[in-house]
């Protein structure tokens, strides 16, 4: 099942015109779709026409029961047309985030039970609430993809930008990486104005701004007051068109497979640009990086160096008081942080018996808190991985733990639209793996 979630923290952008319209065309085409109303304000039944004294047991019921096995989701689901099904909601959905506050699976019960029945559909829509909470992120820890509706209007356009940092940063934090699109809806061609933002929209978001927009149509305002989608109420109009080319986009543009907290990804993963392919080789390196931290402690002035330096409180990992291990660890406290060599950039992190794991995500494997593992050194006690990347500025933050924060032998940093520091490595010069890894 291919699940595809609609968020937008801004009310009026055609958010749940999109997650209906789009539903009702994938299944039009039989398609076998379900749309999911993760939105206490429980539009998606009003305009499917579900009688809201007829909604005995809605979404709000099965996250609450989750796999307790007192509701299935038969339950709750209404059958809409042969191929379309609806999960509703209603305004108890509101109350639920502070119920499951203090559970542990939180923000895992939609891809819980969900998981129950990927089977029976092709396509799942998630309508999600204008706010960013506990039902957007378990709606993000389900989704396989996201799509941003964005009016083009003067406020929605400033406000994009912040609109798409805000998601993504908040998939990271739930540990899953989903395809992010922007998608322009209530395009009015004839206005100077909505020319103009949608020219800046491609301009900023380029490839992930959506090739199709849905255009400004009195048709689909008229279905929805109807409790019809526009396939019923006018498929000859010009939103039926423009949903049918949505639906034909995303057909023809399934996302690539991206790893997640939850697996590894397997070997051999395709990967959608060259530096995240050379990442993927890379980790073939980890039991090699002791090697090249010898060589880099008896030679440190190897290959160009981003100088990284130790904050006066760094301890040393290496114990004893032996002048041997002295000297490895003022080498070692040299090297903290991250360096270009001959290899490419070398990663190298002070280790003690608290630290299980450590990674690296960056710009470079989007942002993904397990691809790039730093492997421990049994000898020195550091973690360590080093990867060959493309000439360019990278961006990146360590993982420790489960924790993120800057690299604190990394003097070069800049703020994120978070308020939080990414660290900052730059490739001068293209390094490619030998062939025998």
């Amino acid at each position: 099942m291919r699940t595809i979630a609609v968020i937008n923290q801004k009310g009026g952008c055609g958010k749940t015109t999109v997650s209906i319209n789009l539903a009702a065309v994938l299944a039009g085409q039989g398609r076998k779709t379900l749309l999911v109303d993760m939105d206490p304000q429980a539009h998606c039944a009003l305009g499917l026409a579900v009688p809201e004294n007829q909604l005995n047991r809605s979404m709000s019921d099965i996250l609450r029961a989750g796999l307790d096995g007192s509701l299935a989701f038969a339950d709750i689901a209404w059958q809409i047309t042969k191929q379309l099904d609806l999960a509703p909601s209603t305004m108890e959905l509101a109350a639920l985030e502070q119920e499951l506050a203090s559970s542990s699976d939180k923000d895992r019960r939609l891809l819980q039970i969900l998981s129950t029945i990927e089977d029976e559909y092709e396509f799942c829509i998630i309508d999600c609430p204008p706010s960013i909470g506990l039902l957007t992120f378990n709606a993000l820890r389900t989704a396989d993809e996201v799509i941003i509706p964005v009016e083009t209007g003067y406020f929605a356009l400033q406000g994009s930008t912040k609109q798409e940092a805000t998601i993504e940063m908040l998939a990271r934090r739930v540990g899953h990486t989903a395809r992010f699109k922007v998608l322009a809806t209530m395009y009015d061609v004839r206005t100077k104005l909505a020319r103009e933002i949608l020219a800046e929209l491609r301009r900023h978001f380029g490839e992930k701004l959506l090739p199709v927009v849905v255009h400004f149509n009195s048709k689909l305002k008229e279905a929805a007051s109807f409790g019809q989608p526009i396939t019923e109420y006018d498929p000859a109009s010009r939103g039926m068109q423009d949903f049918e080319k949505l639906a034909a986009w995303l057909i023809a543009n399934p996302p690539t497979p991206v790893p997640t907290n939850d697996a590894p990804p397997p070997t051999g993963t395709s990967t959608t640009n060259r530096a995240a392919e050379l990442v993927e080789r890379a980790r073939a390196l980890s039991t090699r990086t002791a090697e090249l931290t010898n060589k880099l402690s008896a030679d440190p002035d190897v290959g160009p160096t981003i100088e990284p330096q130790a904050p006066p409180h760094a301890t040393l990992v290496p114990t004893g008081d032996t002048p041997a291990n002295n000297s490895l660890s003022q080498k070692l406290n040299k090297l903290y942080g991250v360096r270009e060599t001959n290899h490419g950039l070398l990663f190298i992190q002070p280790a003690n018996n608290r630290t299980q794991k450590v990674s690296i995500a960056g710009d470079f494997n989007r942002w993904s808190p397990t691809a790039t593992p730093m492997t421990r050194d049994p000898r020195t006690g550091v973690f360590q991985t080093c990867l060959p990347l493309p000439p360019g500025r990278y961006r990146y933050r360590l993982v420790i733990d489960g924790q993120w924060i800057q690299d604190p032998y990394n003097e070069t940093v800049e703020t994120n639209p978070f308020g939080e520091l990414n660290s900052v490595a730059t490739v001068d010069q293209f390094y490619q793996l030998p062939e025998d890894l």
